[in-house]
């Protein structure tokens, strides 16, 4: 069983930045790790995954050129580098992981088997 434990979340301004994180422990093996995040009244929307081996990754368009995902595998790590924040990316940001061995979408909500608890990002414009 694969335990991730998310940090980083807080209340910034509106222009700054932000790093989560999410250490993986248990059965750490995985093939991809991700960030989703959901706003109040809203669905739990695709952010940015990595594929664990190889580093490939993958973003959702509103993210693209400020967010970047990036991992430690020494320290079974994802980070989340969000920069130049707007008011519409205040959400709970989850740190999802996968560690089956079927093809699948990882922009996908339900690809994922393994979840973390959130952290909140607020964002004042």
């Amino acid at each position: 069983q694969v335990q991730l434990v998310e940090s980083g979340g807080g209340l910034v301004q509106a222009g700054s930045s932000l790093r989560l994180s999410c250490t993986a422990s248990g059965r750490t093996f995985s093939s991809y790790m991700g960030w989703f995040r959901q706003a109040p009244g809203k669905e739990r929307e695709f952010v940015a995954a990595i594929r664990w081996s190889g580093g490939t990754t993958y973003y959702a368009d509103p993210v693209k050129g400020r967010f970047t995902i990036s991992r430690d595998n020494a320290k079974n790590t994802v980070y989340l580098q969000m920069n130049s924040l707007r008011a519409e990316d205040t959400a709970v940001y989850y740190c999802t992981a996968y560690d089956g061995l079927k093809y699948g979408d990882p922009q996908n909500v339900d690809y994922y088997n393994h979840w973390g608890q959130g952290t909140q990002v607020t964002v004042s414009s």
